[in-house]
């Protein structure tokens, strides 16, 4: 495919335990769609605004009740969300590292009622695409804990952080890619390199698409994409 000449409007999600990639593998692909002459918008849930600094503060001591995070992670989100949208209706691609699914995920690993989650979170619109990055959670806790990596020079170690509940968390992951159409499962305990090119590969099939959709007219308006908030 060649380089885009064209306004592209897609949400792009990585997902994912935490040491499976996310940061590193949405870095990557930002940079090379912009190489390949798209438009995108870099971003991250919790996000660095007035509540998501609130959440992470809590996230590290561990102090907010399970239904107290949710809370805080849909707030949070609402607003990123005004960001995301600025971003959608200027015809750019956004790729966040984590959205709603982060918290169907962790809070309904944490004992929360998935319904329940899905319903405080009901005003985020669907993605276009979710990589989830799947990585067994001893193989991503090695990840967080080197020597080499931010947090085990920091030794940040969030309540999340653990293998018993990252093994809920990934087995909810799993049942959400069975879940929703728009889940790309990709393998992600190879390299760096490897991985990349499985992600690229996944987007690309997207991207062609929605090329193929614009072509033939069928591409959604931007009024109905916001109409799914």
């Amino acid at each position: 495919m060649e380089g885009a000449n064209f306004t592209t409007m897609l949400l792009l999600a990585f997902e994912g335990i935490d040491g499976s990639g996310k940061g590193t593998q949405a870095k990557l692909l930002a940079r090379w769609l912009r190489e390949r002459g798209y438009e995108v918008f870099l971003t991250r849930e919790p996000t660095g605004g007035a509540i998501g600094r609130v959440l992470r503060r809590g996230l590290s001591t561990s102090c907010f009740l399970p239904r107290t995070e949710a809370l805080l992670f849909a707030a949070d989100r609402s607003e990123h969300l005004r960001e995301i949208m600025e971003h959608l209706h200027e015809g750019r691609i956004v790729v966040t590292e984590r959205y709603f699914y982060s918290s169907l995920a962790y809070q309904s690993a944490a004992g929360l009622e998935l319904e329940w989650l899905r319903s405080i979170n009901s005003f985020a619109p669907e993605a276009d695409l979710v990589i989830y990055l799947d990585v067994d959670p001893e193989v991503a806790l090695e990840r967080i804990t080197s020597p080499g990596s931010l947090r085990g020079v920091t030794r940040e170690r969030e309540h999340f952080e653990r293998r018993e509940f990252l093994e809920r968390v990934r087995e909810a992951y799993l049942e959400l890619a069975r879940e929703y159409d728009n889940f790309e499962v990709v393998p992600a305990e190879g390299s760096i390199e490897e991985v990349q090119t499985a992600v690229r590969r996944r987007v690309s099939a997207r991207l062609a698409a929605f090329e193929r959709e614009r072509k033939t007219g069928e591409q959604r308006a931007l009024e109905d994409f916001l109409a799914r908030r």
